[in-house]
């Protein structure tokens, strides 16, 4: 890591416990400005203003970018305020009308903070028994939230997206957690087969909602960073939210079971990374957490994960090329769980199968002769994007594909 990355989880790691920094090493405008880039990239700004705004060494600075960032963060916390009441208004309706819906990450992970609005999250994610699904859309709509999606797609899809107009709020109504029809990780649903059976209540702003149960939702967290993590990467702030997770639940959470499950899954040492991580660089507490000892005891270099998570930023979007860098990836974990190496990524990344892009183009659902044409119409619209969107090339998503295929190697998770 170099000096900036170091400063920067220093600062996280004083923010998420709710200290201001004291001290940093002297730094130059420049180094200032990368670092206030850094958290926005890993959508920390609110978190890291609120830790150094009182330095003396940037208020003697006067650089626009500290200005700008101030009212970006007060923006951002108005917004994520608003959501937070919008939210809590609409799950009363559905508490009224006897819907038993679990939110998942989002306002229950800022509540871990002590300014929640601080750690910004740009929807909030529910999840429903699928059955209830016309039940929950109706009462959606009833609240003046829109999905731009048509019947067929709701009826198919996993999630649907609700926005409401004149409002920052955005809803991902959820029949399952992960995609089922994911070759890499739409297994992990078994899981939470249960879910609902063992989900237990939080209060929230002085309001009742479900959630998952402690060792659920910690395992789900793993879980969601896992996902992101075989696409192009997850960021620092989940792995802030799953350590403070654990800090505050760990002596409700079964360790075990989570071990047990993260071994098979192959997510074993990718999560070990993920809690050294939080011991070395910020405020996992190994005592507080009831760590226990079969997790303490695997032996992982962490570096090489947090060398990627830092660059990748949240959920790895840091630039087009990494992005789209995934197909890579992804195609690298089926080909394992098929029992075989990674396949040839340039061909299955340019002419994957018709189950892939059946979502994006609804006509092969009826029409699979018409995959060619799919394909013509994926390159076509990739090349437009990479001649008009910055950091997006196929050259260089090859690469960050191939160096993170042998990430994925490093933490036994393909073979």
């Amino acid at each position: 890591m170099n000096k900036i990355d170091v400063v920067f989880l220093e600062i996280i790691k004083n923010a998420v416990n709710g200290k201001k920094t004291e001290t940093v090493p002297e730094l130059s405008k420049d180094e200032w400005q990368q670092l206030f880039i850094l958290a926005e990239k890993h959508s920390l700004l609110p978190l890291f203003y609120e830790s150094v705004y009182n330095l003396q060494q940037l208020k003697t600075l006067d650089a626009p970018f500290v200005f700008a960032a101030k009212k970006k963060v007060m923006n951002q916390v108005l917004m994520q305020t608003v959501r937070t009441s919008e939210f809590l208004s609409l799950y009363k309706k559905l508490r009224q009308n006897d819907i038993k819906a679990i939110v998942i990450k989002g306002i229950t992970l800022r509540n871990l903070y002590p300014k929640p609005d601080h750690r910004p999250s740009s929807d909030e994610d529910v999840l429903i028994e699928k059955e209830k699904y016309p039940e929950c859309h109706k009462i959606l709509e009833e609240f003046g939230m829109q999905t731009a999606e048509n019947d067929e797609v709701r009826e198919n899809s996993y999630e649907v997206p609700y926005r409401k107009n004149g409002s920052p709020l955005y809803i991902e109504l959820h029949k399952y957690l992960f995609p089922p029809e994911s070759e890499a990780y739409g297994d992990l649903n078994r899981f939470f087969e249960n879910a609902f059976a063992r989900a237990s209540e939080e209060k929230v702003d002085g309001n009742i909602i479900y959630t998952l149960n402690y060792t659920d939702n910690l395992f789900y967290l793993i879980c969601h960073a896992f996902k992101h993590f075989l696409h192009s990467g997850f960021g620092i702030r989940q792995v802030c939210d799953i350590v403070t997770y654990a800090n505050k639940y760990g002596k409700n959470i079964d360790w075990l079971w989570v071990y047990d499950n993260c071994s098979t899954i192959n997510a074993l040492y990718f999560a070990a990374s993920i809690f050294k991580i939080g011991s070395k660089y910020l405020n996992f507490d190994i005592e507080k957490s009831a760590f226990s000892e079969e997790w303490q005891n695997i032996e992982v270099d962490e570096e090489a994960m947090l060398t990627d998570l830092i660059s990748g930023g949240l959920y790895g979007a840091s630039d087009m090329s990494r992005k789209h860098s995934s197909n890579i990836t992804l195609d690298a974990v089926v080909a394992g769980k098929k029992g075989k190496r990674k396949a040839n990524s340039v061909l299955l990344s340019l002419f994957p199968a018709k189950e892939k892009l059946e979502n994006r183009y609804q006509y092969l659902k009826n029409r699979p002769y018409l995959l060619p044409l799919a394909w013509a119409e994926r390159i076509v619209k990739y090349s437009k994007e990479t001649r008009i969107i910055k950091n997006n090339k196929a050259a260089d998503s090859l690469k960050i594909g191939s160096e993170r295929v042998e990430l994925l190697r490093k933490y036994k998770i393909i073979k």
